[in-house]
């Protein structure tokens, strides 16, 4: 009776122990977060895509990531993206750029988490040189 006490409050410590860890570990932010993977592909779907390019983006509270301007693509994203889309980054395209006509799919994703909620957009051009006229050399997908 001695031993499954003792047992038995060893184990009520040791999950009373890790409970107290993960409490610890826990850290609480001003900022909701931001942590995404933008990607670039081949292919007309981002599910399908044969990814050409792709860099992870933190944006809070502060930026960073594998991203070559993570404070620039940050302010992108953020002033592109009322919520929650990111329809704005298509906004600006250059209006004197000409394009071939030629059927060559490229899509761009953002994947991951935007001010604190999960996010899943894609877009897909019908051709690279059609991409770069439309995100008109913004920071986001600059890699």
């Amino acid at each position: 009776m001695l031993r499954r006490f003792t047992a038995v409050s060893a184990s009520a410590l040791l999950c009373l122990a890790g409970t107290a860890g993960i409490a610890e570990a826990r850290t609480d932010s001003l900022y909701a977060p931001s942590a995404v993977v933008l990607s670039i592909g081949k292919g007309a779907d981002a599910g399908s895509a044969t990814v050409l390019r792709a860099v992870t983006l933190s944006c809070a509270p502060t930026a960073g990531g594998t991203h070559p301007a993570p404070e620039d693509a940050c302010a992108e994203l953020k002033a592109t993206s009322p919520g929650g889309t990111f329809e704005g980054l298509l906004n600006s395209p250059d209006p004197d750029r000409m394009c071939p006509q030629h059927f060559d799919p490229v899509t761009i994703n953002v994947d991951g988490v935007w001010e604190g909620s999960r996010t899943s957009w894609q877009y897909t051009f019908t051709n690279t040189c059609t991409m770069d006229a439309t995100l008109n050399g913004g920071a986001a997908f600059a890699f």
